[in-house]
């Protein structure tokens, strides 16, 4: 499905004008990417995507890049204005926003270019855009959520094919390559992560998979993703090598029921704080809430992280098409880990996973 760029900088260009900003001044990254579909690639020559309200948008960019800008439709969207070797760009944008009071640059945009851009643009006050498109981007369209789907059914599919090899006496870094395979076997055009934790490498959230061996009686985390459609997938489940003792399956049972209780709180108008909550009150009442060490879900589309975030200190309301991860787990030092994460697409009815994969207690080879 295509994307409704045209849209987006509508919307974008009205939110700029209620919040009384001058001018947008957009950088490489996921913000051009969400409003002009161009993945520029970000370099000390200056491309900007430039919006100053009602109307005027314009994609500045380097005379080198502008048939990649071309070929990239960038041009149905905003004009596109190109500047050549020797230009000053920073002095393009003030032509662009003459008088400018309050220019807002996206967080992506470099130190560098932000400088020049104060030092060509000295009246105005300079601010983050930040708040103004993340809550833009947090609320997918179906096209972003089929995307989105379709990435968790291809991280489904991952894990289907990786539970069926053999783990025991392989290193954690050969079932991370075998991760990475089947993603892109199940329609991944790239593969973002895969984390393998074993043993007591399971208690660091974000090992990085090494040399150890897999052994009879671990726990294995396996967080694993990519990108279908420029959407990301990220999935978490843990699995055992050979049945777990009572306490380890009491830790996977705690984890579980903590997403499911997380999973039936996010509903629209509940804070994402709200939904952390829901999850930590489970694992605190087993007794492991010191364990439980990081927030419990994020946004994910064009970015792995974003916008909403269910961790504490957010009251900010979940809304119909949030698209975010609920991802609870606990972390005993020197001994283990687990966790369990989906995705999860907020709509009116309430919560859909977009993944499937079984939840249950999975024992592995």
């Amino acid at each position: 499905m295509a994307h409704d760029h045209a849209g987006r900088v509508g919307r974008a260009l009205a939110l700029a004008a209620a919040a009384d900003l001058d001018t947008l001044v957009v950088a490489p990254g996921p913000d051009l990417v969400y409003l002009a579909g161009y993945d520029a690639p970000p370099l000390e020559r200056l491309t900007a995507l430039v919006l100053r309200p009602p109307d005027l948008a314009v994609l500045l960019v380097p005379a080198l890049e502008r048939p990649r800008a071309m070929t990239a439709g960038a041009g149905d969207v905003a004009e596109l204005a190109a500047w050549d070797d020797g230009d000053d760009p920073y002095e393009r944008v003030r032509a662009l926003a003459p008088g400018a009071r309050r220019v807002a640059v996206s967080d992506r945009l470099w130190a560098t270019h932000v400088l020049g851009l104060q030092v060509a643009i000295p009246p105005a006050t300079f601010d983050r855009a930040g708040p103004l498109l993340s809550p833009l981007r947090a609320v997918k369209d179906d096209g972003e959520v089929d995307a989105l789907a379709r990435a968790g059914a291809g991280a489904d599919a991952a894990f289907a094919a990786i539970v069926t090899e053999r783990f025991e006496g392989r290193a954690e870094t050969d079932v991370a390559r075998s991760l990475g395979r089947n993603l892109v076997a199940n329609g991944h055009e790239s593969v973002g992560f895969t984390i393998v934790a074993s043993g007591p490498n399971g208690a660091s959230p974000h090992h990085e998979a090494g040399d150890r061996v897999i052994r009879a009686g671990d726990a294995v985390v396996m967080d694993f993703g990519g990108k279908v459609g420029g959407y990301g997938s990220d999935i978490t489940r843990t699995v055992f090598v050979g049945e777990p003792s009572d306490h380890d399956a009491r830790v996977y049972e705690t984890v579980r029921a903590a997403q499911q209780a997380a999973f039936e709180a996010a509903r629209a108008g509940v804070a994402g704080q709200d939904v952390d909550l829901a999850a930590r009150r489970v694992i605190e009442r087993a007794g492991f809430g010191p364990e439980f060490v990081h927030r419990t879900g994020h946004g994910i589309g064009l970015e792995e992280h974003e916008d909403p975030y269910l961790v504490s200190g957010n009251a900010e309301p979940l809304v119909p098409g949030n698209c975010f991860s609920i991802e609870p787990g606990i972390y005993l030092e020197g001994r283990m880990g687990v966790r369990i994460e989906d995705i999860v697409h907020l709509t009116d009815q309430g919560p859909r996973r977009l993944n499937e994969a079984p939840r249950e207690l999975t024992v592995v080879a």
